[in-house]
Formats: C-alpha cells, sequence, structure tokens
C-alpha cells in the first residue's frame, strides 16, 4: 500500500500538521514532513480526527434488507466519519445466537467500508424471558463483549440480573433500551403540554427513568457494567449523575437528533420525527447538552434506524419508529456542542471515538491521532455549510429529520486502516 501524506490538518482542531500514513500505520506526525511517491491529500486546515465508533447502529441484515443492508450501512457509516459500528441485534432472525452474530460479522469484514462488531441480544427472540447464548457469542468468531434487547426493553429484574451477572465473567456490558412497557402501552410521544394539545398517547420520562434508577442499583449490586442506550431525559441524566458519583459502572449514550431536536416538531404531525424513546423537550435537550460536556453522558451514538418509505410516509399512529443518522450525526453535533462552545474537537473525539471504543472493547479504532497507532480517521471541513439532500445518502433509507435543513460541517475523507473508503465526499 502507498503512502499517504494529509498535509496541514488540524488535529483534533489543534494547528495545522501533517500526518504520514504508511500502509495500515500512521508513521509521523509534524510540520514539513515530506514522503517521496506519497499521495498528498491537502487538508487546508480541515479538522482530523480518529474514526468515528458508533456503539449504536441498526444493520437490518438478517431479515429487513428492504430497509438496510450491512453493506449499504457500512458504505453511510465511510460516508460519516466511520470506521466502526455496533450492530443492533433486532434482525430476524434476532441475533441471539454465535450463528447469526458470526453471519453479521463476517458480512462486515466482506464489505470493507467500516469494521462491524455485532451486538447480541440478551434474551432469546428479545422476548425478555430466557437468557441468550451469551457465552456463545462471546466466544464466537465475532467476540461479542456488548449485549441488548434493542427495540425492546429487558424489564424483567431477576432476567436482568443474571446478564449483569453472566457478562461480569469477560468484563462485557448490557446496553439497556430504558422503557418500562406498562407505562408506555399506547404511546406515541413524549408525555407532556404537546401530547395533551395533540391528543396522542403520552410518553412519560418516568417510564425511562425508573429502569435506569433499577438497573444502576442492579449494577451496583452485582459489580457489573451497565450502559444506558438512548438516554432522553433530564431526570435520567441525573439519576447517571448520581450512580457515577457512588462509583457503579454505568456509561450512557445521547443521540444527535435528542441534542437537536424538540417535541414540538411533532405538530406537523410528520412520521419521520417518530422516534423510541420519543423526542423530548427544550429543558431536557439542553440538560443532555450539559451532560455530554461535563462527562455524565459518555458517548454519542446515532441509533441509525432505516425504515423503508411505505412504513414513515403513512399516518403517525401507524409510523414506524427511528431516524437514520449515521451520514449527519458528526453535523448534528458540531452544531448543538462545538458552535454553542460546549465541547472542542478534542472532546468531540472523546465522545464518538476513543470513548465509545472503549465501552465496547473495538480494538484498533478510538486511538490517539499519534505516531505507530492504526490508521483509521476521518477528515472534517468544518467551514462547510449546506442542506441536507437524503437523495444522496449512501443508506438504503432516507428517513432523516433534516432533510432541507442546512447543517455545517462535511466528512471528506475516511481511512480504514489506511485504506480511503471516502475521498472527496465521494465512497471509494
Amino acid at each position: 500500500m502507498s503512502k499517504i501524506l494529509i498535509r496541514g490538518a488540524k488535529v483534533l482542531g489543534g494547528e495545522p500538521q501533517d500526518v504520514l500514513i504508511d500502509g495500515e500505520i500512521i508513521e509521523a506526525v509534524g510540520a514539513g514532513l515530506s514522503a517521496d511517491g506519497a499521495q498528498v491529500v491537502e487538508a487546508d486546515g480541515k479538522v482530523l480526527l480518529p474514526g468515528l465508533v458508533d456503539l449504536h447502529t441498526h444493520l437490518r441484515e438478517p431479515g429487513r434488507e428492504d430497509s438496510e443492508t450491512v453493506l449499504t450501512g457500512t458504505r453511510a457509516a465511510a460516508s460519516g466519519g466511520y470506521t466502526a459500528v455496533f450492530a443492533m441485534a433486532n434482525t430476524f432472525p434476532v441475533a441471539d445466537t454465535a450463528g447469526v452474530v458470526e453471519q453479521v460479522y463476517r458480512l462486515g469484514r466482506e464489505h470493507g467500508y467500516c469494521d462491524v462488531q455485532p451486538i447480541g441480544a440478551v434474551t432469546v427472540g428479545l422476548e425478555g424471558s430466557k437468557l441468550a447464548e451469551l457465552g456463545a457469542m462471546h466466544e464466537s468468531a465475532a467476540g461479542v463483549t456488548v449485549f441488548s434487547d434493542d427495540g425492546k426493553c429487558v424489564h424483567d429484574a431477576v432476567i436482568m440480573r443474571r446478564a449483569l451477572e453472566y457478562v461480569k465473567a469477560f468484563d462485557g456490558v448490557v446496553a439497556q433500551h430504558a422503557q418500562e412497557p406498562r407505562l408506555t402501552e399506547g404511546a406515541q410521544m413524549n408525555e407532556g403540554v404537546v401530547s395533551s394539545e395533540l391528543g396522542l398517547g403520552g410518553w412519560p420520562a418516568v417510564a425511562e427513568e425508573s429502569i435506569i434508577a433499577r438497573d444502576v442499583l442492579l449494577a451496583e449490586h452485582v459489580g457489573s457494567r451497565v450502559h444506558i442506550c438512548h438516554l432522553s431525559t433530564a431526570g435520567s441524566v441525573e439519576i447517571v449523575r448520581w450512580a457515577k458519583s457512588r462509583g457503579i459502572r454505568v456509561t450512557a449514550e445521547v443521540t444527535p437528533h435528542h441534542l437537536l431536536l424538540t417535541d414540538e416538531l411533532v405538530r406537523t404531525y410528520n412520521p419521520v420525527y417518530k422516534v423510541n424513546p420519543p423526542l423530548r423537550t427544550e429543558r431536557d435537550v439542553h440538560a443532555l447538552r450539559e451532560a455530554l460536556a461535563d462527562g455524565t453522558i459518555d458517548i454519542v451514538a446515532t441509533d441509525h434506524a432505516p425504515h423503508p418509505h411505505e412504513d414513515k410516509d403513512c399516518e403517525w399512529a401507524a409510523a414506524a419508529m427511528g431516524m437514520v443518522g449515521l451520514e449527519t450525526a458528526l453535523s448534528v453535533v458540531q452544531e448543538t456542542m462545538v458552535e454553542t462552545g460546549l465541547l472542542d474537537w478534542a472532546g468531540v473525539a472523546d465522545r464518538m471515538s476513543a470513548t465509545p471504543a472503549r465501552i465496547g472493547q473495538a480494538k484498533g479504532h478510538g486511538r490517539p491521532v499519534s505516531a505507530g497507532e492504526p490508521a483509521n480517521l476521518t477528515l472534517v471541513d468544518t467551514a462547510y455549510r449546506g442542506s441536507v439532500d437524503p437523495a444522496g445518502f449512501a443508506s438504503r433509507s432516507r428517513n432523516t429529520p433534516y432533510e432541507g435543513r442546512e447543517l455545517p460541517g462535511r466528512v471528506t475523507h475516511t481511512w480504514l486502516r489506511g485504506k480511503a473508503t471516502l475521498v472527496d465526499g465521494k465512497l471509494t
């Protein structure tokens, strides 16, 4: 593989430097670097980050290839600057056996746009009644370390305790979709002023907060790791903050859409804004931003949830829940966290690369941009501003809440172990 010289990049937003890639490794970082025969990429002051890592992606394959495939999903990931994604287990069949997780893992390796690490189901069929083959999935070729019934809550406290005990043996983590099912029966949106005015079934914050409170106490009791998926309320922030102050091994994620959008958008009755957990209030949005800034919330995860046109182009009550997010995540974080002064680019690298890689044990990802490290990198034109056009997405689905909205920043290049997967904004 030839050498690549990235010239004049702001590494983590700092002063411009050159970065020399030799094969799969970063050979040198510094000023005035040169290399005979190297391919030169003029960065022109663009920001260079470690390749992004998404701990929460729905690739839909096997079973829902009409929404997304491992190929199209990883192409979308590369377009958004990601070099590794964790694929959720709610496929058909469910990824609750070694065979299914190995299938997803191998598909990721075959396509090569980013690394794919399958997430194993906690319970058989996501039904919440019997533990899945956690040990077999961990010992498989996929080496599963993260387990989740995402899309459904592990609502039985005994099952959740047993799962936490089981994964403790190999320092795995249970990623909980915090939603008390009895409190959200028939729920269509956030419970509050807007739901009352619209007459839509309300989704109370306590449905999320009560499960988080239970699970951090279970994690403390067992001495195991629990991760909170798509945390969405100010109350949830306070519970996680309290748990961390006690030394409980809890981590949490927030989605880009929960950092930007509010339940006021539901007044349009546009199903593109229907998501699980629902869009919350302005107060919640600001609490989430502050918590991400101060480290109470550890990471940004997309919850990329593709759906075919017919599942969203219908009346609100019948519409599927979810939004695509891989190709817009970094832009939303730039708008909500960087341009507001809450995070610098080093902070973005931590929340979107280093920490998710650490939580999920993604080897070779989330590493510093320095000599001797794997060349998993993304280059961002932070000065760019443009309207979101889903027609240009690499994802098979188009259910973005940002269509026509102007967002800052654009990923121009992505490298996976020194191999370009995106060049000048175009997939290779």
